[in-house]
């Protein structure tokens, strides 16, 4: 017996991957529904050898099924979460906006599965941001050995992580710096993404930090350990698929460079590609379309007391978003529902 699963978005970059992995996975689905905004309805989809055609979000009935996956946006799922959690599905949301409810557990299966438990108090579960999914998942097993202090990381973000428009302007302002009259203007990034670096992802705040930057700090504190500190630059580079980020760590107690190695090489999620030659190292090219979160670059940092640099890299539409909203549910049935 299995799960009646919907998943929300199924149209956009994320819902596809979800769908992708549900059936690379083959988390045991007895019935699935895509849904999308109505101006989206009918569009078709792909569920493994299987063609969904899309229904209204809007208009959807959640009663009676088991497990909801939200790639909405905030808005549409301020509206629609709540209507499917109190109708008795289990939403698991990769929006923001549950992120930081005390109420709403925020999970990263490989760093705290037992948080999922806490699901029950509003029927959601929350999907952690793209950048700080791998970094956690890198940092758990080396904080359980010696205890994070303080954490400053710097991030490459691909554009895939804004959306299929900005997938689409990269694109086009490449092909515009080649062939006359193809320019085209920044319209989804401030300023041209195309052969440059952005230093702004999302909002900035009050102290000139930006949101993605904020995300980082607190969701680390909330799924790890709130004494964590945590500083970090969020930078978006012309780049398609795969966040990659460059951690220093500062630890409690002295952690040697090759036992670190050692224990991410056991790590769940984790694939280490160390080697101290050319191209032995993982970048954004070689992460794309794998589940792993690859480590590389290991090595001691000896301007600090207790530091470490690692060079992260995932496919942020997949261990970032898709494939962690499933870990999710795979967790949540083991644990609680028990089916499949």
């Amino acid at each position: 017996m299995g799960y009646k699963v919907v998943v929300c978005g199924a149209t956009g970059n994320v819902g596809r991957e979800m769908l992708n992995i549900l059936a690379e996975r083959q988390f045991p689905v007895d019935e699935i529904a895509a849904l999308a905004s109505r101006k989206s309805m009918g569009t078709e989809v792909s569920f493994g050898d299987a063609t969904l055609r899309t229904k209204d979000l809007e208009q959807f009935d959640f009663a009676g099924w088991d497990i909801a996956f939200f790639a909405v946006g905030s808005e549409a799922t301020k509206i629609h979460a709540p209507r499917a959690a109190k109708a008795g599905c289990v939403v698991i949301d990769n929006s923001s906006l549950y992120r930081y409810d005390p109420d709403v557990p925020l999970v990263v299966p490989e760093v705290n599965p037992e948080a999922v438990e806490g699901y029950s108090r509003k029927n959601i579960i929350a999907n952690p941001n793209c950048s700080t999914a791998q970094m956690v998942v890198a940092l758990k097993p080396l904080h359980d050995r010696a205890r994070i202090k303080r954490v400053v990381v710097s991030t490459y973000q691909s554009v895939s992580g804004t959306g299929k428009d900005a997938i689409d302007e990269l694109w086009d302002q490449t092909k515009g710096m080649y062939v006359p009259g193809q320019e085209r203007a920044p319209s989804v990034y401030t300023k041209q993404i195309a052969f440059n670096v952005i230093p702004h992802i999302d909002s900035f705040m009050e102290d000139g930090s930006t949101r993605e930057e904020w995300k980082m700090v607190v969701e680390t504190k909330k799924i790890i350990d709130k004494s964590i500190k945590v500083t970090a630059t969020c930078v978006r580079v012309p780049v398609f698929v795969g966040h990659s980020e460059a951690i220093n760590i500062e630890f409690e107690d002295f952690l040697d460079e090759d036992e670190a190695r050692d224990i991410l090489r056991t790590a769940p999620g984790v694939l280490v590609v160390d080697k101290r030659e050319d191209g032995g190292y993982v970048t954004p090219v070689e992460c794309v379309g794998d589940f792993a979160t690859f480590v590389s670059r290991i090595r001691q940092d000896s301007t600090v007391e207790n530091g470490l640099n690692l060079w992260v890299v995932s496919d942020n539409l997949r261990k970032g978003a898709a494939l962690n909203a499933v870990q999710i549910a795979e967790t949540l049935g083991t644990r609680v529902l028990r089916k499949g």
